[in-house]
C-alpha cells in the first residue's frame, strides 16, 4: 500500500523488505505479481500514477489488509487527506514519523515523504479487513467505528465501504461507548451463520 520515498528497496525498513520477508517469501508468490510503489524511483509522484494503473490493469483489488495510526490515519494518508485521494506522494506527520522511529536508529533516520495508496483507492477494494491492537490504538479505533466521518481521522472513510472487518483486541477495543452491542451483533452473526437462529428472528 506504501513506501518511503528515499529508502532502496533492500533497506532493512523498507515496505519492499518487510512485505518479502514476512509475505511473500513465506509461501509460492510469483514475484512478478507482486507489487508495491517505488520510493527509490526518480519521480515518485509519476509513481503514484503508476501504480494506480497496475492496479485498475489488475482489474481491481479483491482483498485489502489495512492497520491503523495512533491518529487513525490508515496506509500513509494523514489526517486531513482528501477522502476521494488515489496513489500519490504524501508528507508524514511528525507523529507517525514518532512512532516509526522505534524501527530506526534515531528518527532522524525516518523519511518525511513516502507514496501511499489513496483513501479513494482502498475504498475501491472489494473487501477490507483492518487489524488492530493495543491501548495505543484504542482513540483511533474508536473515531473509526464511532465518530464522524472525516478527513481528520482518515479510517472513518471505511464507515462508507459495504464490507469492512475490523479485527482487534480487548486493549484496542477499550474505548467503543457500544461494546455490549457490538458483541451481541457478533453472537447474532455467528449464530447466524450456523443457522442456530430461530424463523423467530428473521
Amino acid at each position: 500500500m506504501d513506501e518511503y520515498v528515499g529508502l532502496p528497496r533492500d533497506h532493512s525498513q523498507s515496505y519492499h523488505t518487510f512485505m518479502h520477508e514476512n509475505l511473500f517469501s513465506q509461501a509460492d508468490f510469483d514475484t512478478d505479481n507482486c507489487h508495491l510503489p517505488d520510493g527509490s524511483c526518480v519521480d515518485p509522484a509519476q509513481a503514484g500514477v503508476d501504480y494506480e494503473q497496475k492496479i485498475a490493469a489488475a482489474g481491481g483489488i479483491d482483498l485489502q489488509l489495512l492497520g491503523i495510526g495512533t491518529d487513525g490515519h490508515i496506509a500513509f494518508n494523514e489526517p486531513g487527506s482528501s477522502l476521494a485521494s488515489r496513489t500519490r506522494l504524501k508528507a508524514l506527520t511528525e507523529q507517525t514519523r514518532s512512532d516509526n522511529a522505534r524501527f530506526f536508529e534515531s528518527i532522524d533516520e525516518v523519511p518525511r515523504l513516502a507514496i501511499t495508496m489513496g483513501i479513494g483507492s482502498i475504498l475501491d477494494t472489494q473487501r477490507i479487513v483492518l487489524l488492530a491492537n493495543g491501548a495505543g490504538k484504542a482513540d483511533a479505533v474508536q473515531a473509526l467505528v464511532e465518530g464522524p466521518v472525516t478527513a481528520q481521522v482518515p479510517a472513518s472513510a471505511l464507515q462508507l465501504h459495504p464490507h469492512v472487518t475490523i479485527l482487534l483486541d480487548e486493549a484496542a477495543a477499550t474505548k467503543l461507548s457500544r461494546i455490549d452491542y457490538y458483541r451481541h451483533v457478533e453472537t447474532l452473526q455467528r449464530q447466524l451463520e450456523t443457522k442456530k437462529v430461530s424463523d423467530t428472528f428473521l
